[in-house]
């Protein structure tokens, strides 16, 4: 069964009804959701969580009926810190950027693709981006 990582900028399309994305993002999630399978991983859930007041509202927000939830494994963190350095080797300037590679990685180890509105992920990792803005 396909897996599709969600990407938090996805996610805060749809729960700040983002008038330009939020449309959009919603319906990537649902057609997605269709087809397989949601996921969600601790970087994407702390991303969110600073936006949101409680845990409880965190989890009624992102319901495990909806968005599976996988941690990241060693083998992804590893990649993420080499994409990294590639990052700043190539003249990269953004300094919070750990957390975009922890997601991409976490995808191209467990064979997942992405949902996102950032198609940088494929110039680090091997991994296809669907992009609900470009639908």
């Amino acid at each position: 069964m396909r897996s599709w990582l969600v990407d938090t900028n996805v996610l805060l399309d749809i729960i700040g009804s983002d008038s330009k994305f939020g449309e959009l993002s919603k319906n990537a999630l649902l057609d997605c959701s269709e087809k397989g399978i949601l996921v969600i991983n601790p970087v994407v859930f702390a991303e969110v969580g600073a936006m949101i007041d409680t845990i409880e509202e965190l989890n009624d927000l992102l319901p495990v009926s909806l968005f599976h939830r996988h941690e990241i494994p060693w083998e992804a963190a590893y990649l993420a810190g080499q994409a990294l350095v590639r990052y700043k080797r190539q003249g990269g300037k953004k300094k919070r950027i750990l957390a975009d590679f922890l997601i991409g990685a976490h995808a191209t180890v467990s064979g997942m693709d992405i949902i996102s509105r950032d198609s940088g992920y494929s110039k680090y990792f091997t991994v296809k981006v669907l992009n609900p803005a470009e639908k």
